[in-house]
């Protein structure tokens, strides 16, 4: 390889198309890295992008830069969904997340305002060399007019083998050792975006554990739950109907919130006092978001690690809660005001076993509120359904799901009846409070409904929010002003998967306000020991909150993979649990003006641990919490081995009959 060929070689389009990868691959770490080094980028994402430019000077004999620009076009486009995924779920996109580009265009208002302006300079260049490329074919025609001798194919080749092989052992080292990093941020940061993209797709999962060997008994002892005392009496809800509702984007700050002396939620404040309330509840969906948190209070399984569980584990035969209500002689029907075929739901719903499923075409178009009719549409249709049923003589177990509340909470100006100070005009933390004000005023008239109708006194109600409303990555820098005002402190992790749940019902004791943690998991649970519906026979991984205590969550979305929640913290892992980091939920409850949430590293839990000091240990923002309260690693492998355990159970149920 002579230095003539080199020096021809670098001054084509290799080192043009280069620089501009570079530029694009530093804005997206930009946005999605913090305290990034400047030769980060470079170290890991140019290795992958030149196996790409190599593979061009290989084989590609003409229009080469026709071929560089469609790989240009591919690589901008890998880094733009990694910046648009990021800002909204707080994640690396990888190639499972292809199997929801269906569902872009349904909620493209969401997209849009998710995107700022110079995101799209990441494909401005395409555009541009395109636009040359074709004027000066138009102007040269057919015959290609070089202006200069063009480098022998062969000395093209050579170079580009020589770089190509570099290339390689530069991708293996980035990838090969990070391997094992639980955070997919951790690993993307290591990796490179691009070999953590290429690392996704010829990753395997994990071997799943027999099923055979899967039973009610490994898995309590997995969870190692503690014995509550008697709140409320196994059965107080007995022959009642159950009637669940699942608020859209509802977080628990909510509850409780005043702004200039507004409520924002009066109705739900009011139904919180005089029901039983459980303020430290979380999400627990994946990719599927809504139609997760319907599969998850469902069936009281993880999702999966990879996908929406509506496409993973849709053709399933998955025991479920209307299941084993109608095996208990409920009547089951849920309600969306969607197409049911949005998220594969006409197949989750034939999974789950509801007799019936109403959606747009029972509900209409009328009153539409982002894609879908309103909630006051919703609540009043269904209504009328639930007085049918109730007529029948049976009981019956309903779910409803509002969607009104969506993001990016642009409400019609007739539905707006929250002024709010000038501050949050035009911003989203302003725009969420007024749609989750909408949002509380229509559930009012959902319960003004069921009174009047006679559905009220006779009915289980469980209130609980789908998952998150606003995401931190979404906020810029006056939302978390906004935001810091709203909870007194600054808005963490924790805060933003915090979810409320609200349970009604005659003969259950009202304006209990309950402090153990929960998850979406434990609904199904909760809701069986209420009804005295037996769960024998019912494999479930969540518990019932009324009566067991010592919680155990993974949390598989929104934050790295491997977090884990108990009663006392929230642990985020970095490469595994080593080098991870504890936060202290009192921490995250405290309303202290200016208090900042501070985690705890790993190494220090233990190394305290190992030195046996006093029990109670100073966090650095001076709050004190017992280190036997935080995550320890036996307690982060049960969790581990809690969600591989599910994954593994329902990956190999038999398919049901009529699937798809």
């Amino acid at each position: 390889m002579s230095r003539s060929s080199l020096t021809r070689f670098l001054s084509g389009p290799f080192i043009f198309f280069t620089i501009i990868m570079m530029i694009k691959s530093s804005l997206a770490w930009i946005v999605i890295f913090d305290d990034i080094l400047v030769w980060k980028p470079l170290l890991t994402e140019l290795p992958l992008i030149w196996i790409g430019f190599c593979l061009i000077e290989w084989f590609a004999a003409k229009r080469r830069m026709w071929i560089y620009l469609a790989m240009n076009l591919l690589l901008s486009g890998i880094f733009f969904a990694a910046i648009m995924y990021y800002k909204y779920y707080g994640v690396i996109v990888n190639y499972h997340a292809l199997a929801q580009v269906n569902q872009v265009t349904s909620v493209k208002s969401s997209m849009f305002s998710l995107l700022d302006p110079y995101y799209l300079f990441i494909f401005a260049d395409v555009l541009i060399i395109g636009g040359i490329l074709i004027r000066r074919r138009i102007k040269l025609g057919s015959t290609e007019r070089p202006n200069r001798i063009p480098l022998e194919r062969r000395a093209r080749r050579r170079v580009a083998s020589v770089i190509l092989t570099l290339s390689m052992i530069l991708c293996m080292l980035n990838i090969y050792p990070n391997r094992a990093s639980m955070s997919e941020l951790t690993q993307a940061e290591q990796m490179g975006i691009l070999g953590y993209e290429a690392y996704t797709i010829l990753d395997r999962p994990d071997k799943p554990v027999p099923i055979a060997h899967i039973d009610q008994t490994d898995i309590d002892q997995l969870k190692q739950t503690t014995e509550l005392p008697a709140i409320v009496e196994q059965g107080a809800a007995s022959g009642r109907n159950v009637i669940m509702l699942q608020l859209e984007s509802f977080q628990n700050f909510l509850i409780g919130l005043e702004v200039d002396g507004q409520e924002i939620t009066p109705n739900l404040n009011q139904l919180a006092r005089q029901s039983l309330y459980f303020p430290n509840f979380y999400q627990q969906v994946g990719q599927g978001n809504t139609s997760d948190a319907e599969f998850v209070v469902n069936t009281s399984f993880y999702t999966p690690p990879n996908g929406a569980a509506t496409t993973v584990y849709a053709d399933k035969a998955l025991p479920s809660l209307p299941k084993l209500m109608s095996a208990n002689g409920y009547q089951t029907a849920t309600f969306h005001t969607n197409d049911v075929r949005f998220w594969n739901r006409d197949q989750l719903y034939k999974a789950l076993g509801f007799d019936q499923y109403y959606d747009i075409n029972y509900f209409g178009t009328q009153d539409s509120i982002a894609f879908s009719a309103s909630d006051e549409v919703l609540y009043s249709k269904t209504l009328d359904k639930l007085e049918s049923m109730q007529s029948s003589g049976d009981p019956f177990y309903a779910h409803i799901i509002s969607m009104s509340a969506h993001h990016p909470y642009t409400l019609p100006k007739n539905k707006v009846k929250l002024t709010l100070p000038e501050r949050y005009k035009d911003t989203l933390p302003g725009d969420y409070l007024i749609s989750q004000h909408y949002a509380d005023q229509a559930v009012g008239q959902l319960i003004a409904g069921l009174k009047e109708r006679g559905l009220w006194e006779n009915s289980l109600f469980v209130l609980y929010g789908d998952h998150l409303g606003l995401p931190i990555y979404s906020l810029d820098r006056d939302d978390k002003v906004l935001m810091k005002e709203l909870y007194g402190r600054e808005y963490t992790s924790a805060d933003m998967i915090n979810i409320p749940l609200i349970i009604s019902a005659p003969g259950v004791t009202p304006g209990v306000q309950l402090e153990q943690i929960g998850g979406q998991m434990d609904i199904l649970p909760t809701i069986a020991g209420l009804t005295n519906v037996s769960l024998k026979d019912q494999l479930h991984f969540g518990q019932d909150l009324l009566h067991e205590g010592g919680n155990l969550l993974p949390v598989r979305y929104y934050l790295p993979s491997g977090s884990v929640l108990n009663d006392a913290s929230l642990f985020i892992p970095a490469k595994g649990y080593g080098d991870g980091t504890h936060y202290s939920l009192a921490d995250a409850g405290r309303q202290d003006e200016g208090q900042q949430q501070t985690g705890v590293p790993s190494e220090e839990i233990s190394k305290i641990s190992a030195e046996k000091v006093p029990s109670v240990f100073s966090t650095p923002n001076n709050s004190e919490v017992s280190p036997s309260r935080f995550i320890t690693k036996e307690q982060y492998d049960r969790a581990l081995d809690l969600a591989h355990l599910s994954n593994s159970y329902l990956s190999q149920l038999p398919d049901r009959k009529g699937a798809n």
